[in-house]
């Protein structure tokens, strides 16, 4: 019960700052899937830290993932925290859903609208779609 007061919480606070930040809003993304979501997710995760994180992109270097595959609401997703504040909220959350026959991805948070955005769009929607190539345009 702990746990999911604590994960309301958050969701609260990400809500409120995504609403209350300065500049451009942050632009989400819609995917879908006919991979089932904690597969889905598993995938997105492995290349996100070989493209993103192994790769040493500086966009990323302040940030860390964190992972929470194994939801226990049927909604696996990826964190990026800052590796300052690991607790801190997040810069950008990518969720999975099933969602009738498809699994539903969203993307959401302040780093969609940073200058990394588009590259991080169209990496989720390659990867989303089975695609395993990097996003070239990431420095």
């Amino acid at each position: 019960m702990n746990g999911h007061i604590q994960n309301l919480c958050l969701m609260l606070a990400l809500c409120s700052l995504t609403a209350c930040q300065s500049g451009e809003p942050s632009q989400g993304i819609e995917l879908s899937s006919n991979v089932n979501p904690q597969e889905l997710m598993v995938t997105i995760a492995k290349t996100m830290q070989r493209c993103w994180f192994k790769n040493a992109i500086p966009a990323f270097r302040k940030y860390r993932m964190a992972s929470e595959i194994n939801s226990f609401v049927g909604r696996p997703r990826l964190l990026l925290v800052p590796k300052s504040n690991p607790a801190g909220l997040p810069s950008l959350v990518v969720q999975a859903e099933k969602q009738k026959r498809f699994t539903h991805l969203q993307a959401f948070g302040p780093l969609l609208s940073s200058n990394v955005g588009k590259a991080i769009s169209t990496d989720l929607k390659n990867w989303t779609s089975g695609k395993t190539a990097c996003a070239s345009k990431i420095s």
